[in-house]
């Protein structure tokens, strides 16, 4: 199929593009990357009779450090984030996160906010920003306000950003030197979609564990954050019975859907699978 007909705008400036989002309400869509967005046109899931192309906007790319704090813009695409010195230095994990996204035709164009933008429990960064702990600058007609990933993420294609509002920016502290991490992904094919991935952080201190955070990635309408697989794991030494606890807990919240990746079995145990492995890649590079 094709798209209905529609009008096209690439504004050049963060207000002009917010602009027109207020004129056609409902009827306008953002298009960042347009992974998503093209193909839902096509087969008409979508059907916006204005589209916003938000790749002329300046203010929405590149990378700095502020304070402590990894600042992105939201437009900026994997490629770019993969090849920063800036973040290969402070932010290992987020490279390795990018480089297993689809393939280099869609990480030249695809988007870091467009991934999170989206909601799909499928991509990626929704899982990866849950562990870094970190949160989203939301700009709209009325001003800008900054949300946190734990709650961004409401539901299937779901999240808290408002009608009207575009992402700007995307804010992660950098993790403490010497801080171990892992995105340990499983799926059929180079390109594809997990059947079932975790993104683990890990500090190490004495021998036992300073702080850990793991998040999931599609085995539930949203990404999830294993809050008592963490807890588990705290103040303990992380020996092999420490990590296969920490998967049977990270598995007890998984609720994955069955498809052509799997069923809700196999996918709930790649999940606990992945975990142990994030786990221990984690711990060989923490310092």
């Amino acid at each position: 199929m094709i798209p209905r007909d529609f009008e096209y705008h690439a504004p050049k400036t963060l207000p002009d593009a917010l602009g027109l989002l207020q004129q056609f309400g409902d009827e306008a869509k953002l298009l960042a990357g347009g992974h998503s967005l093209l193909p839902m046109m096509k087969l008409r899931f979508a059907q916006p009779a204005h589209l916003i192309d938000l790749g002329k906007i300046a203010e929405l790319k590149g990378i700095r450090e502020d304070a402590g704090t990894l600042l992105i813009g939201a437009m900026t695409t994997e490629n770019e984030i993969i090849w920063s010195k800036l973040i290969q230095d402070k932010c290992p994990l987020l490279v390795e996160v990018a480089r297993q996204i689809s393939d280099p035709q869609v990480r030249y164009k695809g988007t870091i906010g467009g991934d999170i933008s989206h909601g799909d429990p499928g991509n990626d960064h929704p899982a990866l920003m849950l562990a870094l702990g970190a949160s989203f600058v939301l700009r709209g007609a009325t001003g800008e306000r900054v949300v946190p990933a734990e709650g961004f993420f409401r539901g299937l294609y779901d999240t808290a950003l408002g009608a009207g509002e575009i992402m700007t920016q995307i804010r992660i502290p950098i993790p403490a030197a010497g801080t171990g991490y892992c995105y340990a992904k499983l799926k059929r094919k180079t390109g594809d979609f997990a059947a079932a991935a975790a993104a683990v952080l890990l500090r190490v201190k004495g021998g036992l564990v300073d702080d850990v955070r793991i998040a999931l990635t599609n085995v539930a309408p949203t990404p999830l954050r294993a809050a008592k697989a963490e807890a588990a794991l705290r103040g303990k030494k992380l020996d092999d019975a420490a990590i296969a606890e920490a998967a049977r807990l990270a598995m007890s919240i998984c609720a994955p859907v069955a498809d052509q990746r799997g069923n809700a079995e196999y996918k709930t145990a790649m999940a606990g699978e992945m975990t142990v492995r994030a786990l221990a890649t984690a711990r060989q590079r923490a310092a």
